[in-house]
């Protein structure tokens, strides 16, 4: 390893601010040489040139460093402290120390605007993370003497557990998302709803029922049940095998009570206020009456006090039924639907009849379906069932509800390019292509190359992976943008398999260390959101075979990238051929001993 000069140098500058009697920033000088040392390979701090200065400042520190905006003044006077020092010992040659203040105060404000505009996104973040946390506990971010509360008891906890709490959030968080979808036009949706069964049911029993006296539990008295299942045809039970329901008029009403629809207090029933949106001629406001009215049908809470019945059962079940089909790019056959149903009944439930409620369970739920069907939500497509693009924006709507980030493909075509890349992480390839081709053409490519190279050089593996995707679908239009990044050590290998896919002259083929790297990052990528197993089987496509690959992996454990290790454990559980995952294994032990070697000795 070469001589740490950091540590030289830090006490040698201790000592000259001592003599001098100046006020030395000691943790933060130590961190600006560390950063040109590690971040930026210089040899020693004679190496430290205006545009190097330049580089440190406005890309290799913003990338490595939280901070502040306050703290921009330190950070500045922390390096004119070194400058001064390298220049009174004569560290530097005659007028580069004039050079390199110019250069502090001429890339100053921009360097103040760029941590500032860090510092708001990390304090956004920060905040969308502590609501998130609080909300979580039940606390209304508008009562703010519940928020201060929440607030000092947060901050009294050990870190540990506020760290614990935080990565827990933000792991549900993770889990609370589901894969963008399409939404159709409002009109289209609007229409959905007035040829919908249940939206034709529900106002004719609303105003069938307009104002009458009702039972001592607000339901309509039995004659009056009677005569509405007559007059609107909700008296007929639906068969499937051998189950049955009881019709659709007491589902309804209490729908359409509960959606307010009709209201229903102290004995009397009369029109509620929904029921002028249901019957609007205005879309928004249409489905703004409709929506309640399928949360009541679609998430009824049966409580199963009085037993465990079929039919009730399987209603309760019948949001995660939709969620399922919500997720799913094909159709999904009925009998994997039920299948997955009745795993999780068995699961979830104490089923006292375990010989027979499978059998009514089934049957319960082909019930179920076909009134979905019925109401607009779900169709037959071929041999499977999907959900209408009423269905989507329904369960979309509940999903959001409930704490879901939803996404909709085609909301990023405006947004910059680290919202692009991190929100393709959820994205499926057809609905990612998509989506990027609908981003590339609201962008300038200039522009747009400029951007993803600031996620390249900013972000993890995982956003590094996604932007130089997406830079490969920008034309040679861009090539200076790209050629003008190639010094930065994590974009260099990336330009130049770009440079060389448009034919550009400045294109180079990688030195073997480079491929190795990019093969490392790109693992490193996949291990962000995918398995093990799946992120190995994915890397081996287009990864050489046979004896090339062993070697190469003989070589990987050499390669300075910080997720390498991982990378070579992955190789070692998941690799099919068992030399190579041998060697792989032995290679991860080499990374993380040489790892914890160099740690020791900065």
């Amino acid at each position: 390893m070469a001589d740490n000069w950091v540590e030289t140098t830090v006490g040698d500058l201790r000592r000259w601010a001592d003599e001098r009697g100046e006020a030395l920033d000691e943790p933060g000088a130590r961190l600006l040489l560390e950063l040109a040392r590690e971040e930026m390979g210089l040899t020693g701090p004679d190496a430290l040139t205006p545009e190097r200065l330049r580089e440190l400042l406005l890309e290799v520190f913003p990338e490595s460093v939280v901070a502040g905006r306050d703290d921009v003044p330190m950070i500045l006077d922390d390096l004119r402290t070194v400058v001064a020092y390298l220049d009174d010992t004569g560290a530097l040659p005659g007028g580069a120390a004039a050079g390199l203040v110019a250069e502090i105060e001429r890339t100053g404000p921009e360097f103040a605007d760029l941590v500032a505009e860090v510092d708001t996104e990390e304090r956004q973040a920060a905040a969308e993370v502590i609501g998130g946390l609080m909300r979580a506990d039940g606390v209304s971010l508008d009562d703010q003497e519940a928020v201060d509360a929440w607030l000092r008891d947060f901050e009294a906890l050990p870190e540990e557990e506020r760290y614990a709490r935080t990565e827990g959030y933000l792991r549900q968080v993770e889990e609370l998302v589901v894969p963008p979808v399409r939404l159709a036009p409002e009109a289209e949706l609007a229409d959905a709803v007035r040829r919908s069964r249940l939206t034709r049911n529900v106002l004719a029993l609303a105003e069938w029922t307009g104002e009458r006296d009702l039972s001592e539990h607000d339901a309509l008295t039995k004659a009056d049940a009677e005569a509405a299942g007559l007059a609107l045809g909700m008296e007929t039970p639906r068969r499937h095998g051998k189950m049955e329901d009881a019709g659709e008029l007491e589902r309804v009403w209490w729908a359409a009570v509960e959606a307010e629809v009709i209201t229903a207090e102290h004995g009397k029933a009369a029109p509620g206020p929904a029921l002028d949106g249901l019957r609007s001629g205005d879309d928004a406001a249409l489905l703004a009456a409709w929506l309640p009215l399928f949360d009541a049908l679609v998430v009824p809470g049966h409580d199963y006090a009085d037993g465990l019945d079929a039919v009730e059962l399987v209603q309760n079940e019948m949001t995660g039924v939709l969620i399922h089909l919500y997720e799913q790019e094909e159709p999904t056959e009925p009998g994997i639907l039920v299948g997955a149903l009745l795993d999780h009944v068995e699961e979830a439930y104490d089923l006292t009849d375990a010989e027979t409620m499978p059998a009514l369970v089934s049957d319960a739920f082909f019930l179920e379906l076909a009134v979905l069907e019925e109401w607009g939500v779900v169709e037959t497509s071929g041999e499977g069932r999907a959900l209408t693009p009423l269905g989507v924006w329904a369960v979309r709507e509940l999903l959001l509800a409930d704490g879901f980030t939803a996404p909709v493909i085609g909301e990023l075509a405006g947004s910059r390019a680290s919202d692009l890349i991190a929100g393709l992480t959820w994205y499926r390839p057809d609905a990612a292509d998509e989506e990027i081709d609908g981003w590339l053409a609201r962008h300038d490519p200039k522009d747009a190359a400029a951007d993803l190279l600031d996620v390249m050089r900013t972000g993890g593996p995982g956003a590094r992976n996604l932007a130089a995707a997406v830079l490969h679908r920008i034309g040679p239009e861009a090539a200076a943008v790209v050629r003008a990044a190639q010094e930065h050590p994590l974009v260099s290998p990336y330009a130049a398999l770009w440079l060389n896919a448009i034919g550009d002259p400045s294109g180079r083929e990688l030195a073997r260390e480079e491929y190795l790297w990019v093969f490392v990052d790109t693992v490193a990528g996949m291990l962000e959101t995918a398995e093990p197993g799946e992120a190995v089987e994915a890397a081996l496509i287009d990864a050489p075979a046979g004896a090339e690959m062993g070697l190469m992996v003989d070589d990987l454990w050499r390669t300075d990238h910080p997720g390498v290790a991982d990378v070579l454990e992955a190789l070692g559980a998941h690799h099919p051929d068992k030399a190579t995952a041998k060697a792989a294994r032995t290679a991860a032990y080499k990374a993380r001993s040489a790892n914890q070697g160099a740690r020791r000795s900065v």
